[in-house]
């Protein structure tokens, strides 16, 4: 086993817990503290729990349905400390649209031993070098 697979496998809870819109799946990934940081994709940065939270149960309130494709998936670690970069390709109910990530977990109580306590989204435009 690779030394990468559970924070591959944090990352993949976070997007299964999105397209489920699981509160309580999400908050059981996230660290809960100031150090919290979330750029979702044409947002201001939020900072703290608090913030972050808010914004995952107003997004979940809406009815539209996400699927994420994830591409590009590469996870690093050093000590207590990982983070995955990865392309979104989101395919919703309003078409599709490239989002790149960077998502930053540190060890801790999470179901797979990490917590995410950054993400940030950025919408790729169409024509870029993606590569």
């Amino acid at each position: 086993m690779r030394t990468t697979d559970g924070v591959l496998a944090a990352n993949r809870r976070y997007y299964e817990a999105f397209e489920t819109k699981d509160l309580d799946a999400m908050s059981d990934l996230w660290e809960r503290s100031d150090r919290a940081i979330c750029t979702h994709p044409g947002w201001a940065t939020l900072e703290g729990w608090g913030p972050v939270a808010a914004s995952f149960f107003a997004l979940f309130q809406g009815g539209q349905q996400i699927q994420f494709v994830l591409t590009r998936e590469r996870a690093i670690q050093v000590g207590d400390t990982a983070w995955v970069s990865l392309d979104e390709n989101l395919l919703g109910d309003q078409g599709g649209v490239t989002v790149a990530t960077i998502n930053i977990f540190v060890r801790g109580s999470g179901p797979d031993g990490w917590q995410m306590v950054c993400h940030h989204g950025s919408v790729v435009q169409a024509g870029r070098n993606q590569g």
